[in-house]
């Protein structure tokens, strides 16, 4: 059985001092049941185990040698490294650990702004420049975000003005804007395009908040997937004897914590956003 080893543990050889001692130790062995010598062949059996050890590695070796009366010295019992086992440093666990936390919050962090582009891409009753940020044009045979060759700005509470960087893309932007389904009609004058909100009814109202509503749930299962996910990695490590079921337990209600917190964004954009749609 491997186990972590100093190398400059002392092993000396109880057989034999030998002047590059081999780190072996030797315990008798039965012969024909006779115990330590045989009466039959007057020799002894020894059990010799060889224990080597090299920064985080380890490896015992073990063989059985026949003595006929003679002076014997072990030198190499194996010369391959059979049964080594690396065991992990403290350094190296404690990189995993970070790794796998990192890469939870930075993928809650991810769905957080998800959502709050998914809401911003739903009209209120006033106007929001938001709106329009999931709009592509395509812009010399390449479609590309609206907001990247225009400039979107709101002259009153009702309407949007886009002004485009490049004229020439006032038709294909109006194109994009008609088939965007947004619910607006955009107005081309030749140098900008006007777009006015028309007023939402208080049926439109509610069926929005209902789409919004589905939208933070889907992003709260998509944090609890994330949840998930490092779990399995922080189990995954315990398996490998790298973590601890105590250390498992910890990790996980930090992991919980974190998954609360995301939770509570998401009901706090949630609930921004549902009092916007139903602000007459």
């Amino acid at each position: 059985m491997a186990a972590p080893f100093s190398s400059t543990t002392p092993v000396r050889s109880i057989f034999r001092p030998h002047p590059n001692p081999i780190k072996s130790f030797l315990s008798p062995s039965d012969c024909f049941q006779k115990g330590f010598n045989c009466v039959k062949c007057h020799s002894s059996n020894v059990n010799v185990y060889s224990l080597s050890s090299a920064a985080n590695y380890a490896s015992l070796r073990h063989v059985t040698v026949k003595l006929s009366g003679k002076s014997v010295v072990v030198k190499h019992l194996l010369k391959k490294r059979a049964g080594i086992v690396r065991c992990a440093t403290i350094e190296e666990i404690e990189a995993e650990k970070s790794s796998i936390e990192k890469d939870a919050k930075a993928r809650m962090e991810k769905t957080i702004d998800t959502v709050r582009s998914n809401f911003n891409s739903i009209r209120t009753g006033r106007a929001n420049p938001a709106i329009l940020d999931k709009v592509e044009v395509e812009y010399y045979g390449t479609p590309v975000s609206l907001k990247s060759i225009a400039q979107i700005s709101t002259p009153d509470a009702s309407s949007l003005l886009i002004q485009p960087f490049d004229k020439s893309s006032l038709k294909a932007i109006e194109k994009a804007l008609v088939t965007s389904n947004l619910g607006m009609t955009p107005n081309n004058d030749g140098e900008v395009i006007r777009m006015s909100l028309p007023q939402l009814t208080t049926e439109r109202r509610k069926e929005l908040s209902k789409v919004v509503a589905k939208q933070a749930e889907e992003g709260k299962v998509a944090v609890r997937n994330i949840r998930r996910d490092s779990l399995k990695a922080y189990e995954k490590l315990e398996k490998e004897k790298k973590l601890s079921e105590d250390n498992v337990k910890d990790l996980s209600s930090d992991l919980q914590k974190l998954t609360d917190e995301y939770m509570k964004k998401i009901d706090t954009l949630f609930k921004q956003k549902e009092k916007e749609l139903l602000t007459v």
